[in-house]
């Protein structure tokens, strides 16, 4: 085992998958086939249901095992532990030590020898054993990647637990995970299904803090740390606190999780971790408290969820009600934005737009639609936005073109490409998802950064024309001698490409 830091001494790396050289570099299909033939049909058919890809093959965000890497680095005393390629490898811990992890990024590197012969599974179980120190971690974590998964690396072949350390191996590949979005339910479901098989044999640790006195709601989906807090007010009247936040931070919240009266799925794609809490005969409630509408719509529904009465739910409705219509009447929100984003709550931010005054005709985001999901889907639609799940990058600058928005809501390549147009943008995940959306404090949090995006138009005007034409030929740069265009090459290189296409074309077995 090397941490990443010491990973210039690993061993080589490869990124041969198998005798017959099946690697990274093959191609999706190639690599569904490879694990499949190794051993992988049950799981990659499972990620395949849990989260359906389309209309087209798989939406462009970043490497779908950081979801899972940031859940493991995000809890007390866990381990975690990647398999793969050096080179994803490093482009995972750089990521995650980026946005802020503290903790080691352990790694098992292999080479071609080892990944062929079944000695890498060995080298994994040898690590797993090494790290297993009860006094250190209640959990450790192992991640497949693209490669260990398309040779089948069997992880489930790892002790459950050794001298009382839990191991939990799950496979994140490329090419059967959409997002990192859904790679944090890969983890987070394989948590909570063996917390619920150690809760079903007898007791277990109560949470740091203790037991809640109050029956409580579970929320499902990381959301911003004041969020939580502010749920749990809004509960109170109700006589009902707010649970632990799935996933957690620490392994013991898991039991207090499973041990709720209802669950909230404010990201509502977690699938396997809602047919945890379906096992354990918890009930599920979709959407969010956002806004007016959606904040006394969510207390109804937790309130029918959990057997409380009318007149305890109204009571709370007109506790919170009040307030947030005062917060958005006093931050209003004034102009035309599009929304993308592949964090999950962007439809939960539009609803809370468009409360705020702000016209948005269209929602993109790169999760896919399921149950939970629909109350938002048909509140959006009921005033005319168009909402695309599975968004695809080609379809969230199709809407920037379309609608020529005051201020464009999306993810880096999005808000790249409308500041070319000298249209304000935010980025998704730094700027909108790592504030409070939840009661009063979202409203007024969410106007402030839109307010001070919206007018910063007459800046961009200003640098646009002042940059005019800066950059934008095929010789800018500073030359020397400046580059003649020669428009006949291309046209030979075209007319040879389209020639040797032709003749594989005919070569073709028929």
């Amino acid at each position: 085992m090397a941490d990443t830091d010491a990973m210039n001494n690993a061993p080589e790396a490869s990124d041969t998958a198998a005798a017959d050289g099946v690697g990274c570099h093959a191609g999706k299909a190639e690599l569904q086939r490879a694990a499949r033939a190794a051993g992988k049909s049950e799981t990659l058919a499972r990620y395949a249901a849990d989260y359906p890809q389309g209309p087209h093959d798989q939406p462009q965000s970043m490497c779908p095992a950081f979801g899972s890497l940031r859940v493991g680095l995000r809890m007390r005393r866990t381990a975690t532990v990647l398999c793969g390629s050096a080179c994803c490898v490093y482009g995972l811990t750089f990521t995650s030590h980026f946005y802020g992890a503290r903790r080691t990024v352990n790694y098992v590197p292999f080479n071609s020898e080892t990944l062929v012969t079944g000695k890498l599974f060995e080298d994994i179980r040898e690590a797993v054993f090494a790290l297993a120190d009860p006094a250190n971690y209640d959990a450790i974590v192992i991640i497949n990647l693209c490669v260990p998964t398309a040779s089948g690396v069997p992880l489930q072949l790892l002790p459950k637990e050794i001298d009382g350390v839990r191991i939990i191996g799950i496979d994140v590949p490329g090419f059967g995970v959409p997002t990192h979005a859904e790679a944090k339910d890969v983890l987070a479901g394989a948590m909570l299904r063996y917390a619920r098989q150690e809760a079903s044999h007898g007791p277990v640790q109560a949470p740091r803090g203790g037991r809640q006195a109050k029956p409580t709601v579970t929320m499902l989906g990381e959301m911003f740390p004041a969020d939580p807090v502010g749920i749990g007010m809004m509960l109170e009247p109700m006589g009902l606190a707010a649970g632990p936040v799935v996933p957690t931070r620490e392994w013991r919240e898991l039991y207090a999780a499973l041990d709720c009266v209802a669950v909230a799925a404010v990201h509502p794609f977690y699938t396997a971790s809602l047919r945890e809490f379906a096992a354990a005969g918890r009930p599920v409630v979709g959407s969010a408290p956002i806004g007016i509408d959606g904040t006394a719509a969510w207390l109804a529904s937790v309130g029918d969820a959990c057997g409380v009465s009318k007149d305890k739910v109204a009571l709370a409705q007109n506790r919170v009600l009040p307030a947030i219509k005062a917060a958005l009447a006093g931050a209003p929100i004034k102009g035309r934005i599009t929304l993308s984003g592949y964090e999950g709550s962007e439809l939960l931010v539009a609803r809370l737009l468009i409360e705020s005054g702000a016209q948005v005709p269209y929602v993109g985001t790169a999760c896919p639609r399921t149950n939970w999901s629909d109350v938002d889907r048909e509140w959006l639609e009921a005033k005319g936005v168009h909402v695309q799940f599975r968004a695809s990058l080609e379809q969230d600058l199709a809407a920037l073109r379309e609608f020529e928005p005051d201020l464009a809501i999306g993810t880096t390549p999005v808000v790249q490409k409308a500041k070319e147009r000298a249209t304000p943008a935010l980025y998704f995940t730094n700027l909108i998802s790592a504030r409070p959306l939840m009661g009063a404090a979202g409203a007024g949090s969410l106007a402030q950064v839109v307010c001070g995006a919206l007018g910063n138009k007459a800046r961009f005007d200003t640098m646009r024309e002042f940059f005019d034409g800066v950059g934008t030929s095929f010789a800018a740069g500073v030359w020397q001698d400046p580059p003649v265009d020669n428009p006949q090459f291309r046209e030979r290189y075209k007319a040879q490409i389209a020639k040797a296409a032709a003749k594989r074309r005919t070569e073709e077995p028929v």
